[in-house]
């Protein structure tokens, strides 16, 4: 039996880690139904929801190039019936104070503007001590001497730093 992405198969549990469950589909073929694939609310322990042995109905999800096959229990629930909405139930019109069904001034809809992303300038490479240079023509061992180097100097102004408040401190008494 050749597998189809979308399709809903029948299956029977074959193992339950801590992170899915495996399914044995047929001919020898098993996927894994990942701990978020198994029901639409919070899974915290899979037992609760499957035990080993038992047939359940799964939606493939993706079969991979490798031959892994992803399955979800939770979406082989979806209700095909209602045409691909929403499971939410839909929102009665609001009404305004005479009973009459409100609107916005334009007549339509309301819709919210798209959030605006902000706009941040580039970092600047140089303000965080990290100078860009070509690593092609450097060895490692180049590489690593200057980054020990820079270190070090980070090291000992930090050390300066600190052991100016300390001494300020240890005069005291």
């Amino acid at each position: 039996m050749q597998l189809e992405v979308g399709k809903i198969y029948e299956g029977k549990v074959t193992g339950i880690t801590k992170f899915g469950a495996f399914i044995d589909l047929s001919e020898g073929k098993t996927g894994m139904v990942h701990i978020s694939e198994v029901a639409p609310t919070f899974v915290k322990e899979i037992s609760d929801y499957l035990t080993q042995g038992q047939t359940v109905k799964v939606r493939v999800l993706n079969i991979a190039e490798d031959g892994k096959i992803s399955l979800s229990i939770k979406k082989a629930m979806d209700h095909p019936s209602n045409g691909g909405a929403s499971s939410r139930p839909s929102r009665p019109p609001q009404q305004n104070r005479s009973g009459a069904p409100s609107s916005n001034r334009s007549g339509g809809s309301f819709s919210r503007p798209a959030a605006k992303k902000p706009v941040l300038p580039p970092i600047e490479e140089a303000a965080y001590g990290v100078v860009p240079e070509q690593s092609g023509d450097k060895s490692f061992e180049d590489m690593l001497s200057k980054f020990m180097q820079r270190s070090d100097e980070k090291i000992s102004d930090l050390k300066k730093a600190t052991d100016g408040k300390r001494g300020s401190y240890q005069r005291r008494r």
